[in-house]
Order: structure tokens, then sequence, then C-alpha cells
């Protein structure tokens, strides 16, 4: 324990935040005293260091034997949480002041390198509030992950925090999503220096209209498959039928995002036309069927003729490890409109899923990845 008298100086002092005298008193005590380190972690608690304070808080609750010292310190840390959550509250009451930031928006965690998971999961569990293990479960080591669905301003608002500690983060509004453009690529019609694509009209699928590119106007290549369920007919374990739905197939795409048209080529197998336009057919093997043959093997043919031209741009193929973290939010997929036409009987929030995925990788800011 302190001296009485001097335990009421310091007390008085901190009520009057006379923050000097504070310091002046006790640096005149043994810096050891358990009681010394209390007032420490006061003066800190309001002066606005609170990263010392907390530290110190714990520290006393470890190490303290004496019940009214550990309640002491229980209440500090009390006082610190209740702190931080009103600051937190005031400060996202006046980032969505502006009307601007009301909207809907996606907070996107991108890659990190391994040996900085651990100190980047200590900062995001700080400021979001979570426990190290689950912070760390957040960071991708590849590919992009959703992490938030929100209001814009309170998005930034974290954003930024994380930003700031060196976490590849970042967020964007739905309107901002919603207006990138995508276009269904039908056939190549040259693929020389300066390739040109027969596509579908932004506007309107019945239309058409050619778009020339070079090569090196490519930014990234996006690649992914979109599952086809079918609605079948199965056995449960007492032999009684039931009604399953099961993957029957897959659909393949290929994005090409082409940031000086401000467009997205998407090709995939469902739509692009092998008998028209640039020949791409190969001659079937005569060890498969002739049409399982030709449907993969024509894709297979398209896929090189991309990787040939674009070895040099990046490619992003981890579409379904991101599916999985957009899935959990249909009202977002149910907002986007996924450019995707595929035959079956029901909608799929695959398909805007990988709308999405896309799009953030055309929108991200050039300082979001650290891998590709």
């Amino acid at each position: 324990m302190l001296d009485p008298n001097e335990a009421a100086l310091i007390e008085a002092a901190l009520q009057a935040e006379n923050h000097a005298e504070v310091v002046r008193l006790l640096d005149t005590l043994d810096q050891q005293n358990v009681w010394t380190q209390l007032y420490w972690a006061k003066l800190w608690e309001t002066t606005q260091k609170e990263d010392q304070a907390e530290s110190t808080y714990r520290n006393l609750l470890r190490q303290a034997e004496n019940p009214k010292l550990t309640l002491a310190a229980r209440q500090g840390l009390e006082r610190l949480k209740m702190q931080k959550t009103q600051l937190r509250q005031e400060a996202i009451a006046e980032a969505i002041a502006d009307p601007i930031k009301t909207e809907i928006g996606v907070l996107v965690f991108a890659p990190i390198l391994p040996e900085q998971k651990a100190e980047a999961a200590q900062a995001i569990a700080k400021i979001m509030n979570l426990d190290p293990y689950s912070a760390r479960m957040l960071l991708p080591s590849k590919g992009i992950r959703l992490y938030r669905v929100g209001v814009v301003g309170e998005l930034e608002f974290f954003g930024q925090q994380l930003k700031n500690k060196g976490i590849p983060v970042f967020w964007l509004s739905l309107s901002k999503i919603k207006a990138v453009t995508v276009y269904p690529v039908l056939y190549f019609e040259s693929v020389e220096e300066k390739a040109q694509v027969s596509v579908q009209s932004a506007d309107t699928a019945q239309e058409q209209q050619s778009i020339q590119f070079a090569w090196s106007d490519v930014a990234a290549r996006i690649e992914g498959q979109i599952p086809i369920f079918e609605e079948v007919l199965d056995r449960d374990a007492r032999g009684k039928l039931l009604r399953k739905e099961k993957t029957q197939d897959y659909a393949n795409f290929c994005d090409l995002h082409l940031p000086k048209q401000n467009c997205i080529l998407r090709f995939s197998d469902a739509v692009y036309q092998f008998n028209r336009g640039v020949n791409l057919t190969p001659q079937p093997a005569l060890d498969q069927p002739l049409k399982h043959n030709t449907a993969w093997a024509n894709w297979r043919q398209l896929s090189g003729l991309l990787s040939q031209n674009l070895s040099q741009q990046p490619l992003h193929s981890d579409f379904e490890s991101f599916a999985e973290t957009a899935l959990e939010h249909p009202e977002l997929l149910s907002k986007l409109t996924a450019h995707i036409d595929l035959f079956r009987r029901e909608e799929s929030d695959w398909d805007p899923a990988f709308q999405l995925y896309s799009a953030l990788l055309f929108l991200k800011p050039s300082d979001a990845l650290v891998t590709a």
C-alpha cells in the first residue's frame, strides 16, 4: 500500500486533471510498487494512452493478490472498454453523417504474407473486438475474402484503422460494384496483336458489337467454375426415396479486365460460339465420346489461347474460396446483376457471387493486394 497522504494527493491531482502534478508525485515513489503502477494506469487512462493503461491493468490482474487492487484493475479495464465503445459509436455516427456514406457496401480482406499474419491478427482483434484466433482466420494467404457487408461510412471507419496498421483491406459501395460493365463474349473475330471480339451488348442480349483491344491492355485474368445443380432422386439409409440437389456439372468462366476500356470481357463455355469467328476447334480424340470431348476440348483450346497471350498478367483463380464467404450474404447477392446466362431450373447465388468476385478485383485499389 502507499502512504495514505501520498495516495490522497495523487487522487486529488487526478480529479483536478493536473497531470503534471500526478507525474511529479508518481516519480517520487517506488516504481515496482503495484499501487504506484495502478496510479500510472489511471493517469494513462485519462491522457489518451489507452494501450499503456490497458496493458498495466492486465499485468496487475495477473500478479495482484490484494482483492482491493484486483477490483481496481478490473474497474479500470471496464472504464476503458466503455470509453472505447462510446468513442467508436461517436466516430461511426460522424462517419455516416454524410448521406453518400449511408449506402450499402462491402469490406474485403486482401492476401497477406504468412509471416505477417500473427501481428495483423492482433491488430484486427483490437479494432474489431475479436479474439486473436478468430481474427487470424479472417486473413487470406491467397485470393480475397469478403468480411463484412454494411453502411459504407462504417466500413470506411473500420477499414481505415485496419489499413493504418498495414493490413491489406479495401471497401467499396454497392453502387460502384453494380456500375461495372460486363460484356459476354460470343467469339473472337481476330487474335492478332490487336485482338477483336464480338460481344453481347451491355444494353440488350439481342444486339452484338465488336470490341478491339491489345493483349497488353488486359490487367488481369479471372478464372472460376460455377456449379450447375439438378434435383435428383436418391434413397436414404432406409431405402426411402428423397429429392436431393446435387452438382451435375460445372460451367467454366474466364474474365479479362480491361481498365482502359473500363469493362470486363466474360468468356464462358455456355455462351462462347466455337463454330464462329477464329477457328479454335481441335480434332476430337478417338477414345472419348464426341460430344463430351468436343465441349471439353473447345474450352481447353480457348483457355490455352488466353493463357498463351496473357502469360505475364496476373491470374486470379480462387473464386471457390471467395464464394464461401460471399454465399453467406444472399441479401447482397440478390441486388447484383450476374451477367451470366446458364440454363437451369432455378437461379443460383453462385452467379452473382462470381460477378462480385470479378468486380471487386476489377475495382480494388492498386495497393490492396500483397500477392496475386
